[in-house]
C-alpha cells in the first residue's frame, strides 16, 4: 500500500489498482497552503469520511461535482449535506462494526472521538486574534463551523486493509473508551491539531494502536487565525524516547509513501 497526505486531514490510500480519498479539504480559509489537487482527488474510486465536520466534509461536494462517485460517511452526514445543499447522490451512510470493500481494499469502521480541546490551545488561538479583521474572520469561521455540527458518536476511526497490510486513520485524535481497537496496524494516520501537550497526549495512542509506523496529518495551519501550525518535532522525539522501533513520518504535500 501507498499514501499521499493533500494537506489537512485530506489523504489518499492506494493499494493495488484501487484508490481511496479521506476527508478532502480544499483549504480555501488559508490560501497561501498549496493547492488541493481536485481533479486527482476526484478520480479514486471513492471517498471515506470520518466526521462530518467542517474541515474534513464540506468541500465534499465539489469533489462530487469533479467527477467523484463514491461517498461512505456517517449517517449523520447525510442530514448535514442535505441541509447545506450538498448533493447525496452518491453517497452511502456507514456505521460502526460495519465494513465495507471498496475495489482491493477492505475498510472496517470503529468508534472514533473528536480530540477535547484544551486550554492552552483556545488560549493560543485566542492571543492570535489582534486585528477587527481577525476577529472577523474567526467569526466567519465558528459559523461555517456550526453549520457541520455533529454528535460525539458520529467520529470514525476507519481501517484500511491490503494484501495483509493494515492502515488505522483517525480523523481527530480520541478514542472510545468501549471499543476494541485493532492494535499491531502497520501504520497509525494521527492528526496534531487540538492539544498543546500533543507529545504527552499521544501516548495512549501509541499504547493501544502499537503501529510500526506513525503517520502525522492535520497539522498546517488550514483555518488561520483559529490554527496554527503544529510544531511536530517535540512529538517525534518524544515517540522516539519511548518507542524507538517506531518510524515517524512527517509528510510532504504530494508525495506518495510507502506502508
Amino acid at each position: 500500500m501507498r499514501i499521499k497526505w493533500y494537506g489537512t486531514a485530506s489523504i489518499m490510500l492506494e493499494g493495488g489498482d484501487t484508490r481511496i480519498l479521506v476527508d478532502p479539504y480544499l483549504k480555501a480559509s488559508n490560501p497561501a497552503l498549496p493547492p488541493f489537487p481536485l481533479r486527482e482527488a476526484a478520480a479514486a474510486d471513492a471517498c471515506v469520511i470520518t466526521h462530518p465536520h467542517f474541515d474534513h466534509f464540506a468541500d465534499i461536494g465539489a469533489v462530487i461535482a469533479a467527477g467523484l462517485r463514491a461517498v461512505y460517511v456517517p449517517e449523520a452526514g447525510i442530514a448535514l449535506a442535505e441541509r447545506n445543499a450538498i448533493p447525496t447522490d452518491a453517497m452511502t451512510p456507514v456505521a460502526v462494526n460495519r465494513q465495507v470493500r471498496i475495489g482491493g481494499i477492505s475498510v472496517n469502521f470503529y468508534q472514533g472521538r473528536h480530540c477535547k480541546f484544551d486550554a492552552g490551545t483556545v488560549f493560543s488561538a485566542l492571543s492570535r486574534l489582534k486585528r477587527p479583521s481577525d476577529w472577523k474572520k474567526a467569526a466567519a469561521l465558528l459559523r461555517e463551523n456550526r453549520r457541520f455540527r455533529i454528535a460525539a458518536e458520529d467520529i470514525l476511526a476507519v481501517e484500511f486493509c491490503h494484501a495483509g497490510q493494515r492502515v488505522l486513520v483517525l480523523g481527530s485524535a480520541g478514542m472510545d473508551a468501549d471499543t476494541e481497537y485493532p492494535t499491531g496496524v502497520d501504520m497509525l494516520v494521527f492528526p496534531c491539531q487540538g492539544r498543546r501537550n500533543m507529545q504527552k497526549y499521544i501516548m495512549p495512542f501509541m499504547e493501544t494502536f502499537r503501529p510500526k509506523t506513525l503517520f502525522f496529518d492535520h497539522f498546517d495551519d488550514a483555518m488561520p487565525p483559529v490554527t496554527e501550525t503544529v510544531a511536530l518535532p517535540p512529538i517525534v522525539s518524544a515517540v522516539a524516547e519511548r518507542f524507538p522501533e517506531v518510524k515517524c513520518v512527517i509528510p510532504r504535500e504530494g508525495e506518495w509513501y510507502e506502508i
